[in-house]
């Protein structure tokens, strides 16, 4: 889901100084929100635990953390407090994690009840809490911490909440001892699910960890990176580690959206429209999933618990900037880039004039496309509808992922279906960009260990499959006549020389060989010799700036081709390596031979630089068209 949030966010950072007249619109935007919203004086901080009501009511702050690290704060954003019942959905991940989902439903249910946070309801059919949202629940969750001791479970949990945050994190004593001294009602709910069964071990133990948890001490900008966490599917964004796994996040997010404001979350859900916990100390996270994480902290609460100001922050931007998990901004039909023929748009090996012409002919049965963004049910739906109406004339559909950035298991099913169906018939599927560590990297496993079944290639690259798939056409043409060539009068370059000139051509030629993975031409090097290639395959790299000496193919060249021929032009260095892909044969020629031999005889060297125009013209137009069918 996109949003104006998207278009605007920079790279800001709390703490950083800004230049005046920089560009800080979303800065711009929280002071001027933060400066209305701090109006706002209903409610009152919460005393029922005496350290909350100790809080100053004018505290007040908003941070708005993104997926990729920015954090945005105004106010009281650096304030330290407790987290106390925001604790509760990061412990149920915590569980989900840990003994998966089936184990953790037999604990704790995620049905809303709409009642107060701590009431004292069971659900006595079930034998369980009703959800983890409310202060039952989150008890017999805080028994799943996993743990020997009450120690280790105490570590356990506080490393679990410093991931989340980024940071160490600790426990706030004075409110965890005013916890412990008030919470008469939690204890009674704890001995009444030790009486059903619902909890195993001493309701004092597990309950010490529980007030512990609500007692852990964080900040509004801490929160935000928690809630940008599971935004980022459980991964911190500014550490990158990953916390959670995508498919728990998931469960939370749910139970946040049903359960997590009490019994204010089916109005929640209906204005504000986020995945949402708030906690007694005045805090209140939201989760625009993979965008934003929210935090506001603002200690006095209404009579349901919440934040009176960290409601109206939260409406307002999910309001200005249409972040209403309902508001429908994808479009399946922006999965296809683009999709194009090779007989315009070909792969980069350098080919005879036959060769060229049967591509010209036979190229639309090459067909590619462009997948990009998000696939999921809808979007590959719609590319594979469009690959089923390209395979009508195709003979290779060549499907590109290399700008789509998520894939999830529906459309990983659905790509493997129509691999499947498609094997074997008349339009044959071929994958380019299917990296194992990329968001495709099931899809390209799950391909790998079918590929003896032919259901579909996998490339590396979009050139290395159109060149594959032109040599298939080629190799099935009746009209292609490409082999070896040896005699001098056969190969391209020597086009229209005289027999006697041919012949002293021949005169000064040195026969080399090379093995594959030699480089023939080295990038820097003396530009002192030319090459025929009579035999074999050879690529044309180059350097990637920044990549650590990473090289790139940027074309192949095959029997008949020269290479190197900008030494008869000019000389030089050599402006990339040219490296045998197999064993190659080759002609060599040392330019000052061919310049001593053309100061005799001229005719040599205008009839070679007329062939060597007409290739470059050649190449040149081809790049026009593709180019205009790429624009």
């Amino acid at each position: 889901m996109g949003s104006g949030l998207d278009d605007i966010a920079g790279a800001a950072r709390i703490g950083e100084g800004r230049t005046a007249g920089a560009l800080a619109p979303v800065e711009d935007y929280l002071a001027e929100l933060h400066a209305r919203i701090a109006k706002v004086a209903d409610g009152k901080p919460a005393d029922y635990i005496p350290e909350l009501g100790k809080a100053d009511p004018n505290l007040f702050g908003i941070a708005i953390a993104t997926v990729d690290g920015a954090v945005y704060a105004v106010g009281d954003a650096n304030v330290p407090f407790t987290i106390q019942s925001v604790s509760k959905p990061f412990m149920y991940g915590y569980a989900l994690q840990h003994y998966g989902r089936e184990a953790v439903l037999k604990h704790v249910g995620v049905e809303p009840t709409g009642e107060a946070f701590n009431s004292i309801v069971l659900d006595e059919v079930a034998n369980r809490p009703f959800n983890p949202m409310v202060n039952a629940g989150a008890i017999a969750v805080a028994e799943l911490m996993q743990g020997a001791t009450q120690d280790e479970r105490i570590e356990n949990m506080l490393t679990l909440f410093s991931s989340l945050a980024g940071r160490e994190l600790a426990i706030d004593a004075c409110v965890y001892r005013s916890e412990l001294a008030t919470g008469h009602r939690n204890r009674a709910i704890a001995y009444m699910m030790l009486n059903f069964g619902m909890i195993t071990r001493d309701p004092n133990e597990v309950l010490d960890l529980y007030f512990r948890q609500c007692s852990v001490s964080v900040t509004c900008r801490d929160l935000a990176i928690m809630a940008a966490t599971l935004a980022n599917d459980g991964r911190n964004p500014l550490t990158h580690e990953a916390v959670l796994d995508a498919e728990y996040v998931r469960d939370m997010l749910s139970v946040m959206n049903s359960c997590g404001m009490y019994d204010y979350a089916g109005e929640w859900a209906y204005e504000v429209g986020m995945p949402a916990k708030s906690g007694v100390s005045g805090c209140i996270i939201a989760v625009i999933p993979g965008q934003i994480g929210i935090s506001v902290y603002s200690p006095p609460i209404d009579s349901q618990g919440n934040s009176g100001r960290g409601i109206a922050v939260c409406q307002e931007i999910s309001d200005a900037f249409e972040l209403h998990a309902f508001n429908n901004r994808t479009n399946v039909r922006s999965v296809i880039r683009r999709d194009y023929r090779a007989d315009l748009v070909r792969s980069n090996r350098l080919r005879t004039p036959q060769e060229r012409k049967i591509l010209a002919e036979e190229g639309r049965k090459i067909a590619v496309v462009e997948a990009q963004g998000a696939l999921f049910f809808g979007s590959t739906e719609q590319l594979l509808r469009r690959l089923a109406q390209l395979a009508s004339d195709s003979r290779y559909i060549v499907v590109d992922f290399k700008r789509v950035h998520l894939a999830d298991s529906a459309s990983r099913r659905l790509i493997r279906r129509a691999a499947r169906s498609m094997a074997g018939g008349p339009a044959e599927l071929v994958f380019v960009s299917l990296a194992p560590e990329g968001p495709l990297g099931p899809l390209a496993r799950d391909l790998a260990a079918s590929e003896e079944q032919h259901r579909a290639r996998v490339f590396s690259d979009v050139d290395a499959a159109l060149e594959w798939c032109e040599d298939q056409l080629l190799a099935d043409s009746p009209y292609n006549v490409s082999q070896p060539k040896f005699a001098i009068s056969e190969l391209d370059l020597f086009k229209s020389l005289t027999p006697k000139e041919c012949h002293m051509v021949e005169g000064i030629v040195q026969p080399l060989q090379f093995e594959k993975g030699d480089v023939i031409i080295r990038e820097g090097a003396d530009a002192n010799f030319l090459f025929v290639l009579a035999r074999g395959k050879v690529s044309v790299q180059i350097r990637v700036p920044g990549q650590g000496g990473r090289r790139k193919r940027v074309a192949s060249i095959g029997p008949g081709l020269s290479f190197g021929k900008m030494a008869l032009l000019d000389g030089g260095k050599r402006s990339a390596d040219i490296v045998a892909d197999e064993r190659v044969i080759c002609y060599g020629f040392r330019v000052e031979q061919f310049q001593a031999l053309a100061a005799e005889h001229p005719n040599i060297m205008i009839t070679i630089l007329g062939n060597l125009t007409r290739e470059f013209s050649e190449r040149l137009r081809h790049a026009n068209e593709a180019i205009g069918v790429l624009e």
